[in-house]
């Protein structure tokens, strides 16, 4: 049976943050195969009991865990036609003040961990009739920002995973995409949304005025694995309010 004929299999890592377990629930909810795996095992469980989906466990920063994890997602639903990493971290500081350890973590939660989704979900996809894999990257990394050196060069260097992986597998049918949002309300980035003054401050630097929901980025991850979209690829879409693109509205304007 080809893609088009039914909804795809889905493998989502990071599956409980706020835009991992918001895909979840769109997939769900439109009928997808889902395996949803991350490191929490409490609200992974709690999460794939709600919506009757496969689950497992992964260390994302690990290579041999998200080995596993793609091969368990395999061995669940028997083929997968789409893998999302939503692993990722949030370090804002200034490059003079960052140490090594900081540096290191913030590679691996974001950079490294696509990199190993993107090879082990490539290696068997590859073979399978191709699909698509959606990687975050974030607006920090089209946009320069006030302290965000590391997590900019992380998700910059996803970008660039993904545009090329994108080049090498296109033979496959294997599509490799980004979503680039802006700052999201999720609770990875509280303590820049739980003050109303940061709230307010952060909400002034997007175009549209407010922060993104999850829902909101997880319909673009959703759009890149439908496969009517099964010509699209290489490419970074911006769900950040304009953020990355278009110069803010001074406070003062009217």
């Amino acid at each position: 049976m080809s893609q088009s004929a039914h909804r795809p299999n889905v493998l989502i890592l990071g599956a409980t943050g706020g835009i991992g377990s918001a895909l979840a629930r769109q997939l769900a909810a439109l009928g997808y195969g889902l395996s949803l795996a991350a490191r929490g095992s409490e609200r992974l469980d709690a999460l794939a009991t709600e919506l009757k989906a496969h689950s497992g466990p992964v260390d994302a920063t690990h290579s041999a865990s998200v080995e596993a994890c793609v091969a368990m997602a395999f061995e669940q639903l028997g083929s997968l036609h789409g893998v999302v990493n939503c692993v990722g971290s949030l370090l804002l500081k200034p490059a003079h003040t960052t140490t090594d350890e900081e540096w290191a973590g913030v590679l691996a939660a974001n950079l490294n961990s696509s990199f190993y989704v993107l090879r082990s979900a490539a290696s068997r996809m590859m073979r399978s009739g191709g699909g698509s894999i959606v990687l975050l990257a974030s607006a920090v990394a089209q946009r320069g920002m006030i302290n965000h050196e590391a997590i900019a060069a992380a998700k910059a260097g996803v970008v660039g995973l993904a545009q090329s992986a994108a080049a090498t597998y296109a033979r496959y049918n294997l599509r490799v995409n980004c979503v680039a949002p802006g700052l999201t309300r999720t609770p990875l980035t509280e303590s820049l949304t739980r003050h109303e003054a940061s709230l307010k401050a952060s909400a002034a630097l997007h175009p549209l005025g407010r922060i993104g929901e999850p829902e909101e980025v997880a319909s673009a991850i959703r759009w890149f694995l439908d496969p009517q979209q099964s010509w699209v690829t290489g490419q970074v879409i911006a769900v950040d309010g304009g953020l990355s693109s278009v110069q803010a509205r001074p406070a003062s304007s009217s």
